[in-house]
């Protein structure tokens, strides 16, 4: 399927469902989860739905009190989340609103810009690409990208590679990580959420006169990286990147996840965090993130202009989405084999500090991966996960065959902090461990 082109918080979760038992959700606070095997069957092939939804669970009645909680407080505007267990749904909802001023529900096929969501599939494009042999793990990023030649703060240019590209490993980093007047501010290096109508030619001219932050291979960072990997990988398939994403990815999967301008009519409104409830953005809209700021652009995606950024320039559906992550937990199907998502999927940076994660994740060439047992945490070691600013949450844990995936059109409450952090409990349930 293809889309029509053009131009952290910890709530315990008894606390949670008492204060859902007392609250009703607004009349307005639409929802939706019933659907035929045959149309998710079509959509999603990697896993099995075994005729209509079955009744509530206690699973189901836990997501749910979180779900109907976080939209009655006004803390999410909608969602669509779905969760897989070995194989089979477990939960799927639309509940909310894709455009609260309008009174249009959010529906299960509503597509959503999926912002950092976007990484993991062109991390996904990049090991195909070594596995036909067109690019290596260990090439320098200047065989493809010649100009590509940032410097550290002593005038040294050194050499980046493809692995430390898709590790995080680069020495980049994002202009929302940093302060207001830092030097990606002041060279205007955008994120890929915001400057409708910038080339990757001159974000990357841009980038290149920026300092990097660290010898690369030496820490972790986040970054704009996979939007520097986006350009290398287009330039060694030969072909732009849209087209080489589709090509061994989502074309093969049959997707409907792209970098083309979707259907206004059902894209999902993006809302920004607000008080007392998420408010509907405008063109900028800034987003306080922690002691920092983001920078959102809704109009981007509408201009064709605007590069095609590997790091966050897809929009796609929660079942386009979960098929792509379960496709990967059982191995790769026809896009991968095991051993590169074994590459993608499990720590490849040593001990390298992750967000100050205290040693409890490490990194792949996709994701984070949780290498310990984290506090409030139920998902086992193992577990590999990433979000998307425009209000996205997803893991993946191998141990307990679990699939999830959590689309908001909530920045950024549908990413971090208590929303997410209480479904993924909720999914688990309060009695179930780490290991199944």
């Amino acid at each position: 399927m293809k889309f029509v082109a053009g131009a952290l918080t910890a709530l315990s979760l008894p606390a949670l469902l008492l204060a859902c038992a007392a609250t009703e959700p607004p009349p307005a606070a639409t929802s939706s989860r019933v659907f035929s095997a045959a149309a998710l069957t079509s959509e999603v092939d990697g896993y099995h739905a075994q005729g209509e939804r079955p009744a509530p669970d206690d699973r189901t009645r836990r997501v749910d009190a979180v779900i109907d909680t976080a939209i009655a407080e006004g803390r999410i505007v909608g969602t669509v989340t779905i969760a897989l267990q070995d194989g089979k749904v477990v939960y799927q909802r639309a509940a909310g609103f894709a455009d609260r001023e309008a009174k249009k529900p959010m529906r299960e096929d509503t597509v959503f810009r999926l912002a950092s969501a976007t990484k993991a599939i062109v991390s996904a494009t990049t090991l195909a690409l070594v596995e036909k042999g067109a690019i290596g793990l260990d090439d320098p990023v200047t065989k493809w990208l010649p100009e590509f030649r940032p410097h550290l703060a002593s005038g040294k240019i050194p050499v980046i590679t493809v692995r430390q590209l898709l590790t995080h490993t680069s020495g980049i980093n994002y202009g929302f990580l940093e302060g207001k007047d830092g030097p990606y501010h002041r060279a205007r290096v955008s994120d890929g959420l915001d400057q409708p109508g910038l080339s990757l030619e001159e974000n990357l001219a841009r980038l290149n006169k920026v300092p990097l932050l660290f010898e690369p291979g030496t820490q972790w960072n986040y970054s704009l990286s996979t939007d520097v990997l986006g350009a290398v990988i287009a330039k060694a398939a030969g072909a732009p990147l849209p087209e080489v994403v589709q090509r061994y990815v989502t074309g093969p999967l049959d997707l409907e996840a792209s970098f083309a301008a979707p259907d206004p009519a059902r894209l999902a409104t993006p809302y920004a965090d607000g008080k007392p409830r998420a408010v509907r953005m405008v063109d900028p809209q800034l987003v306080p993130f922690g002691s920092a700021v983001i920078s959102f652009s809704p109009a981007r995606v509408f201009d064709p202009k605007s590069y095609a950024s590997g790091g966050a320039g897809m929009n796609g559906t929660a079942q386009a989405y979960v098929k792509f992550l379960e496709t990967l937990r059982t191995g790769g199907g026809k896009i991968l084999r095991p051993e590169s998502v074994a590459l993608l999927s499990t720590n490849q940076i040593g001990d390298l500090d992750v967000f100050g994660s205290g040693g409890t994740k490490g990194f792949g060439l996709g994701f984070s991966v949780i290498k310990k047992p984290i506090p409030n945490n139920p998902s086992a070691p193992g577990t590999y996960q990433w979000g998307g600013a425009w209000g996205h949450n997803y893991f993946v844990d191998p141990t307990n065959k679990l699939t999830v995936v959590i689309l908001t059109n909530t920045a950024v409450a549908g990413m971090e902090g208590e929303f997410p952090d209480a479904v993924r409990r909720a999914i688990y349930g309060t009695g179930e461990t780490h290991a199944k």
